[in-house]
């Protein structure tokens, strides 16, 4: 069954591969902060709501976006949301993303599904990525939790993907001694989970 499906982040590099993959069988509309068939700034639950809205019905929601702060753990000092180096993660990756599975519970079609993103870093530590491991954990608990009280056959699922290889030459410092994947391969764990009937699942590609 060809299926509507709203893709976040579809200009990154991972959202590109997930598109390229989810393309050959059903109807793509694109979201982004500055491009895509509709704008989408995944930090403003606002900006979620009205993407939502403007783009019609949709048997399933992925999202490949989300920022967090890679810094060492010397530069975060005791400091309140806004104030934090956490912010980034905690507003973008985190609730973006929260927020985006919420609004969406209440515009996908019956059976729908939700599939977010989180990474490696989950459950694989490096020097500087602690933000990115507190707001992975985050989702993939929320994700856990979030399937048993999901309605009208709707199901959610997150995305752990490895450092990918066409990211290599912007973070690969942070990365050394990792196996790198290509993004099509990630891709594949979306797929699975869009046409699948798991919920609640984490799909890990390492």
């Amino acid at each position: 069954m060809k299926l509507r499906i709203l893709l976040v982040g579809a200009s990154g590099t991972l959202g590109q591969a997930i598109k390229a993959e989810l393309a050959q069988r059903h109807e793509i509309v694109t979201a982004g902060l500055s491009s895509g068939d509709i704008r989408l700034d995944i930090a403003d639950a606002k900006s979620i709501v009205a993407a939502l809205a403007k783009a019609g019905p949709l048997d399933a929601v992925v999202c490949a976006a989300g920022h967090v702060t890679f810094a060492p753990l010397a530069d975060f000092k005791p400091a309140n949301i806004g104030e934090s180096l956490h912010t980034t993660g905690i507003n973008d990756k985190l609730m973006g993303q929260v927020n985006l599975a919420l609004a969406a519970r209440d515009v996908l079609r019956s059976g729908g599904s939700v599939t977010l993103t989180t990474g490696i870093l989950a459950e694989r530590f490096i020097a500087a990525g602690h933000s990115a491991s507190l707001v992975n954990n985050a989702i993939e608990g929320f994700v856990r939790a979030a399937a048993i009280e999901l309605n009208n056959g709707l199901r959610i699922n997150a995305v752990s993907p490895s450092i990918v290889q066409e990211s290599m030459p912007k973070f690969g410092a942070f990365f050394r001694g990792f196996e790198p994947i290509p993004a099509a391969r990630a891709a594949l764990a979306y797929s699975r989970s869009v046409e699948g009937l798991e919920t609640g699942q984490i799909y890990k590609v390492f």
